[in-house]
């Protein structure tokens, strides 16, 4: 069970998540840094494609931000991170919460045996 490809997909679900908290992070402290791009971490695609095919183990990707930029040349909106980093937050704590029910289910199962 624990090498199921649920399992593999939350793991890899909360290391993209937890890598994009990172650099949301980045990306705001860099909020006045000229010419800085924001990157973007990239797994949810991956992460389908690897689940459809039977495996669940994807490594997210960071990629640059393709938004406009300001003229210093900075292109981080304050905005857009904030709202990633609510939505990043809650589907940790969804994904968090799906790895310890699954956990629950597997102490069940041993204490039954």
């Amino acid at each position: 069970m624990l090498d199921s490809v649920t399992s593999a997909a939350l793991s890899s679900a909360l290391d993209g998540l937890a890598m994009r908290q990172r650099t949301i992070a980045n990306n705001i402290a860099n909020v006045n840094t000229p010419n800085y791009h924001a990157k973007r971490v990239l797994f949810e695609d991956a992460l389908a494609k690897s689940v459809q095919n039977g495996d669940g183990r994807v490594t997210a990707e960071v990629a640059r931000s393709l938004e406009p930029t300001e003229l210093n040349g900075n292109n981080v909106n304050l905005d857009t991170e904030t709202l990633s980093n609510v939505d990043t937050v809650l589907r940790y704590q969804f994904a968090s919460q799906a790895v310890g029910n699954e956990f629950s289910a597997v102490r069940a199962a041993i204490r039954t045996t």
